[in-house]
């Protein structure tokens, strides 16, 4: 017996697998993008170091720029990004402003303590004095998380870097606003405080949902065909 589509099941399914054959399409598109976007900042992190601009106009241009810059600390205006973990030991980032010489304050996030070299006078060693240049990747502070916990200024407990409300709550005047991580200088971390790799941590799921999106289609095709088949049996069960 030849298969006969029903009209109803058949108005429902055809535009809903449509559609999420497109979605799936669409997000191949984006995984190429992204795709592109991760190289692209990858070969930033390799390029030449420049200078750290006073101000970014572009972001996205300016993320995961390589840049060197001389100037000095202000130790006496450190901060601590909690809940950082580094090969599975509790820590925190130190984070510190920098007065590039001739040109902006920036936040550097220096690297990892452990927990029980949080306080400054627990490490004088990493009081970097005097001028100092420093290697960093710049970072653009982004949306928090959903699951991630306000800044507490009032107890000094921070979570996220945000330029502005460290730079309000330190009383150093303006920054820029961006932060530049500190490059490790070795593959082997020697000296504390241990600092980042250049690695480009961007989220890139879109395969996943692109396959998600041809797997749902697919599944309603198999519905839809097991549906008649049922259906297409039960009439000639009637009608013996």
């Amino acid at each position: 017996m030849p298969f006969r589509p029903r009209l109803w099941p058949t108005l429902f399914t055809v535009p809903a697998v449509l559609m999420m054959v497109g979605l799936g399409i669409w997000q191949l598109d984006r995984l190429a993008w992204k795709t592109a976007l991760i190289d692209s900042f990858e070969s930033r992190v390799n390029e030449a170091p420049v200078a750290p601009p006073a101000a970014v106009d572009d972001a996205e241009a300016w993320r995961f720029r390589h840049v060197r810059a001389t100037g000095h600390f202000l130790n006496d205006k450190e901060l601590q990004l909690t809940g950082r973990p580094f090969e599975g030991n509790a820590g925190f980032h130190v984070l510190t402003p920098f007065v590039v010489d001739g040109g902006p304050t920036v936040l550097v996030n220096r690297g990892w303590v452990p927990l029980d070299r949080r306080r400054p006078q627990d490490r004088p060693e990493t009081l970097k004095g005097g001028t100092v240049t420093i290697d960093g990747i710049v970072r653009i502070a982004g949306q928090k998380g959903a699951f991630v916990p306000d800044n507490e200024p009032d107890r000094d407990i921070w979570f996220t870097v945000d330029p502005r409300q460290m730079a309000a709550h330190l009383g150093i005047g303006p920054v820029a606003g961006y932060y530049v991580d500190v490059l490790r200088p070795g593959a082997k971390p020697t000296e504390l405080p241990i600092g980042a790799v250049p690695t480009i941590q961007v989220r890139n799921e879109h395969l996943q949902y692109a396959l998600t999106w041809f797997l749902l289609a697919a599944t309603l095709i198999v519905v839809y065909v097991v549906w008649h088949v049922q259906a297409d049996r039960k009439e000639r069960e009637d009608r013996a």
